[in-house]
């Protein structure tokens, strides 16, 4: 049966057939109006050389090993119905021309773009939309987060003709929060079929995409290249005029930093983050920066900060004791770390995520690092006997100790002032370092006890289902990383997900992060409200260098939800001479405040 309505839809859709009726009095909205950030003096051509700490673990963007780096490059390929401008922040056309919104405050409505198409040539139509709807929904795909939010927070999808579809979400929203629910990418019919191998038919699989570039040359466990459509649809559309201007995108995989900064220096790698402080303060004195042949910039933005810190797994014995919790917060010396290491360049995070206004309870402060509350806290839990070399143990002889899973080189020199400061407090910090898409696969799967990492900001207001609800808990593949079920956690999230008001949101949202840190089952880390990043002379920026929310000025796709990427050019002119001999330049050090948050 379900197979013949299958048949029978698609015989629908294929002889025009539809059974909906666009509501008459839709305003349709559009916007090509607001300032365009991309610079008409950008050049097309050359190629953009870049490094990957690790190789994907697939191609795919939905289901197991594909929530890794590299995902982005692809997800951001993908064009939505619109984007967000980044200064305005209004919605600027994409897949969709024109958009309006219903009077039942859950559904908007698009008129698609008829000339897009995907990279192999097939026309982008709405049937792609009511695909892209089955396929997350399906339980194929191995993606419980998926099959959650295309369930209850995108509710139905209707095609009206080819190019007119309505999107509905599960709850009325503000048109605000409707824009952060509703922007959909397309998936190609054409291409997927949604069998039960289809995680291992399609992990390597280069499927269609919407934006400018395709996945060329592949060498597994090397390199992955991306090479431009000369005849990208997209090409003239007002805001993405002067964008996407390198012929090639060229990742080759280099899993340690400092020879990935050697080949930098070398010029085989274009442009270089430096981020850490210890590269932008001590290795930027060598004569490629002194003959002013690479260019240093720190680029102050203004975007939501996703959490970093240590994320507790619950699911481990010792770590279901709140006291233990709390103690272990309280035995982590991070300000010791941020003005040591890091010289005083980062700043102390509070909360989990910042950056979203009212959204953030800004009362809530880190625990601070204090040896007598840790011990004390400890000492409840039954962690009250001195044990070797200090550690404390409680009656059964379970010695104090915290597993760190980490996947980064340069953290170590971080986390041992951490082990070195906490076994004052009588903990072990037990350094766990694994490669980057491997250690990442070891916290989805749950096999951590603390996980050291960070999230990228997303969306316009903080997210929460994914990270505490507890039917994401004790499952392997989905973010819960802290294992954690609490039912009034439950509670404020579904109240979260369903309320439209935003004042009252704000207020779950703030009310929400008080829970959590009651729980105490994440451990704030810092944040960095700046890009810094180093690159040849040859490779050129806007006047303006980036937008508002670019947070890096050289990412080569599209960006999310801002459209604030490839903005970036190759200079091939100057490329050439500077290969040709060395020359010498003013030195250039650029600090671009303009989006600089006093107080954060």
């Amino acid at each position: 049966m379900k197979k013949l309505i299958m048949i029978l839809s698609a015989w629908l859709l294929a002889v025009g057939v539809s059974a909906a009726e666009l509501p008459a009095d839709l305003e349709w909205l559009t916007n090509n109006e607001d300032p365009i950030f991309a610079s008409p003096e950008a050049k097309r051509g050359g190629i953009f050389n870049s490094s990957l700490q690790s190789f994907p673990l697939t191609f795919r963007t939905v289901g197991p090993d594909s929530n890794t780096a590299f995902r982005s490059f692809i997800l951001e390929n993908q064009l939505g119905l619109y984007a967000l401008h980044p200064e305005t922040e209004r919605p600027i056309p994409a897949l969709a021309t024109h958009w309006a919104f219903g009077d039942d405050h859950k559904t908007m409505y698009f008129k698609l773009n008829p000339a897009a198409r995907w990279s192999d040539g097939k026309p982008v139509t709405a049937d792609d939309f009511l695909f892209a709807l089955e396929m997350m929904r399906s339980e194929v795909i191995r993606a419980p987060w998926y099959n959650n939010y295309y369930t209850e927070e995108i509710v139905d999808i209707t095609r009206y003709d080819d190019h007119t579809i309505s999107v509905t979400a599960g709850s009325p929203k503000s048109r605000r929060e409707l824009l952060n629910t509703v922007g959909l990418t397309p998936q190609p019919r054409h291409f997927y079929e949604l069998t039960d191998d289809w995680v291992r038919r399609y992990n390597w699989a280069l499927a269609p995409v919407t934006g400018a570039y395709v996945i060329g040359e592949v060498k597994r466990g090397r390199s992955i290249t991306f090479t431009r459509l000369d005849d990208w649809w997209g090409n003239d559309l007002t805001y993405y005029r002067h964008r996407f201007n390198v012929d090639e995108i060229r990742l080759n995989v280099v899993r340690d930093l400092n020879i990935a900064y050697r080949h930098f220096l070398r010029g085989d790698i274009d442009t270089f983050g430096l981020i850490l402080p210890e590269w932008w303060h001590d290795k930027t004195d060598s004569p490629e920066y002194l003959k002013g042949l690479i260019n240093r910039i720190w680029f102050y933005n203004d975007i939501p900060h996703g959490a970093q810190g240590f994320h507790l797994n619950t699911a481990h014995p010792r770590l279901q004791d709140v006291r233990v919790r709390q103690g272990i917060a309280h035995a982590i010396n991070m300000q010791r770390m941020l003005d040591t290491i890091l010289r005083g360049d980062y700043e102390r995070m509070n909360t989990f995520g910042t950056g979203y206004g009212d959204f953030i309870d800004t009362d809530i402060r880190a625990r601070a690092f204090d040896i007598e509350q840790a011990r004390a806290l400890f000492a409840e839990a039954g962690y009250d006997r001195q044990g070797p070399g200090g550690i404390l143990r409680n009656a059964a002889g379970d010695s104090l100790s915290l597993a760190v899973t980490y996947t980064t080189q340069e953290h170590t020199s971080r986390l041992a002032i951490l082990r070195e400061e906490a076994r004052k407090a009588g903990l072990d910090l037990q350094l766990n370092l694994v490669d980057g898409a491997t250690g990442f696969k070891v916290m989805l799967e749950k096999k951590h006890e603390a996980a050291w990492l960070g999230w990228g900001g997303s969306g316009l207001y903080p997210q929460y289902w994914e990270f505490f609800h507890s039917v994401n808990a004790d499952k392997p593949q989905t973010n819960n990383l802290f294992n954690i079920s609490d039912a009034q956690l439950d509670t404020l999230i579904e109240q979260y997900r369903v309320t439209m008001d935003l004042e009252a949101k704000a207020d779950i949202s703030r009310q929400i992060q008080r829970r959590v840190h009651e729980l105490a089952i994440f451990i704030p880390g810092y944040q960095v409200p700046y890009t810094r990043e180093a690159y040849w002379r040859y490779v050129r920026l806007p006047e303006t260098r980036g937008t508002r929310h670019s947070p890096s000025l050289f990412w080569p796709m599209e960006g999310a939800p801002h459209s604030t990427g490839g903005l970036f050019w190759i200079d091939e002119e100057l490329k050439a001479e500077l290969k040709a001999g060395t020359p010498s330049f003013e030195p250039v050090l650029e600090v671009v405040e303009t989006w600089r948050q006093k107080e954060l």
